[in-house]
């Protein structure tokens, strides 16, 4: 329903920002197929996919899984960065923030994405372990033990969440503090002319674009953290860092909490943005108005 409304672009959003929310949230969407349905549908009937143990495919789907995380993670960090250009820096505004500039960025995070978690396809074995668990696929021994492939998956926790995390607060603070400085100097401006309690849309727009921003980041942020945490604690672990024990159900709240990172933008975007909820509230009646007009009277 949010690719469909989006498509439709009747949000009143730019057709850069519609490129860019498009693209979160097919990623989301590949995330929650193959993720969270392909991937526990023999969770949950192990007896019935015993046969998946034989299949090697475990390592192919692994790749697949982390690309498309990859992709939602780095979605959400090209669009801050956007916006961020958006508010900022308005002489870089129109060279950058257009569709095609978009389209480029968003092309290149995939392809790269894809290129970076081609790695698992050679740590991970091609077998189902057939429980919940992130690490979905059996991990041989000497790759649990093996330096290398420690150095492998710390780099992969860094690069996601971890680099994500820092870009998206430095550049949510830079942003905030643009604003600030250039609504005092507004607010200053008008007082002068016409008086502090008109009304002013341009600083309505701006307090829009503020709060889908932050929304959209401090989900992610808070959403990654349990799980993101654990994943580096649990390697550190196997290598004799054990100074601190943390539960399995942490593990199984962060994994929780990532999975539900990628269902959450439907309502954000509703719950923030007032044309985008009258389109989905429009396209949610129009089948029962198509068969209403097809009722003879």
């Amino acid at each position: 329903m949010t690719i469909i409304t989006l498509r439709r672009k009747k949000c009143g959003l730019s057709n850069c920002v519609i490129r860019y929310l498009m693209s979160m949230a097919v990623a989301d969407l590949l995330v929650i197929i193959l993720d969270l349905i392909l991937r526990h549908i023999p969770i949950v009937y192990h007896d019935k996919f015993q046969f998946l143990k034989s299949i090697h495919v475990c390592n192919i789907h692994a790749v697949l899984v982390y690309a498309a995380t990859d992709c939602s993670v780095w979605f959400t960090v090209t669009f801050t960065f956007d916006r961020f250009v958006a508010i900022c820096c308005p002489k870089l505004k129109s060279k950058y923030c257009s569709e095609k500039t978009a389209t480029v960025i968003l092309g290149t995070v995939t392809v790269l994405s894809c290129l970076k978690n081609i790695t698992w396809y050679f740590s991970l074995s091609s077998r189902y372990e057939l429980w919940n668990d992130p690490w979905f696929c059996d991990e041989p021994l000497d790759i649990l033990n093996s330096l290398a492939w420690l150095t492998v998956e710390l780099l992969h926790n860094i690069l996601t969440p971890c680099v994500p995390f820092l870009l998206i607060l430095m550049f949510n603070v830079f942003t905030v503090r643009h604003i600030l400085t250039t609504s005092r100097a507004r607010r200053r401006l008008r007082a002068q002319s016409i008086g502090y309690k008109s009304h002013d849309p341009e600083m309505d727009n701006r307090r829009n674009s503020i709060i889908l921003l932050f929304v959209i980041s401090a989900n992610f942020i808070l959403l990654w953290s349990v799980l993101m945490v654990y994943s580096m604690w649990n390697r550190l672990w196997w290598f004799g860092f054990r100074s601190i024990n943390l539960d399995l159900y942490v593990q199984e709240i962060g994994f929780m909490l990532q999975l539900l990172s990628c269902c959450t933008n439907t309502a954000i975007y509703a719950v923030s943005q007032t044309k985008f909820r009258e389109q989905l509230k429009y396209l949610l009646k129009y089948p029962f108005i198509k068969i209403i007009q097809l009722i003879p009277r």
